[in-house]
């Protein structure tokens, strides 16, 4: 918890619909040291989700299909895009794309190279959880725990809107394909995941070097998922920072997922 700040400190409120915030958080991802090393020297790869779609973008430096660049999600349910409509998760190599399959690409990982994966929830402690409905662990299964046992460095880009009261570490004891009892949609295990996390709050920081607090989750209408942020810094880069997230907030469409 910050303790209040230099009242000449410049303070501003924004709202960030989903789209919006995951745009955000992409420019983050993109802006770490660890993700530029990597474009440089080695190896990213992106694995499929909603906020990762966004990230793939920037580091693209164009747009893709984002519809397709998702696995599972929550929509009226909890399920999952059909594989015959899923796109490759992108893999650059010295920051161009090429065309390695996900088993061609787990093979070529290695300390120093990073993977972006996405999250479903985070937690007080900063713990990020993964849902998995698969029954071998699913992306999470399949890249991550590889990637920390060779050390690559693991990138959790997720939006404060899926911060959760519990923690993950417990709440992955109680659920799990053969422990729930009904469900809607898939039942799901959940897989803590530690890494690098990049929320609104990181991005702003790399981005504009002002301290962004999480004050909301959620509204009505155009807020359904939005996130309030409170901006706190020097004023020039509080009123940049202010000015270009309106901005975006006006301009960018929500996540779609088709």
């Amino acid at each position: 918890m910050h303790k209040a700040g230099n009242a000449t400190e410049y303070r501003a409120i924004v709202v960030l619909p989903p789209g919006a915030a995951r745009r955000l958080i992409a420019r983050g991802v993109a802006a770490l040291p660890t993700v530029q090393h990597a474009l440089r020297e080695g190896l990213v790869v992106v694995t499929l989700g909603t906020s990762n779609a966004y990230v793939a973008e920037e580091l693209l430096g164009k747009p893709i299909e984002r519809e397709r660049f998702c696995a599972g999600y929550i929509g009226d349910s909890l399920t999952w895009l059909p594989a015959e409509r899923q796109a490759r998760p992108l893999v650059l190599r010295r920051g161009q794309p090429v065309d390695l399959s996900p088993d061609e690409a787990l093979g070529v990982l290695k300390a120093g190279d990073v993977l972006v994966k996405g999250a479903n929830v985070l937690d007080p402690e900063g713990v990020c959880g993964v849902f998995m409905a698969s029954p071998v662990g699913g992306t999470v299964g399949k890249f991550a725990i590889p990637a920390l046992a060779r050390g690559v460095e693991i990138v959790i880009p997720i939006s404060c809107a899926k911060s959760i009261h519990g923690f993950v570490t417990e709440l992955a004891r109680e659920v799990g394909l053969g422990r729930v009892n009904e469900a809607t949609g898939s039942p799901v295990g959940l897989c803590p995941l530690v890494g690098t996390v990049v929320t609104e709050a990181e991005a702003i920081a790399l981005l504009y070097g002002v301290r962004a607090e999480h004050l909301a989750s959620g509204g009505i209408g155009p807020g359904i998922g939005a996130v309030t942020l409170l901006l706190v810094g020097e004023e020039a880069n509080v009123r940049r920072a202010f000015a270009e997230l309106s901005s975006l907030a006006r301009t960018e469409p929500p996540p779609r997922v088709g």
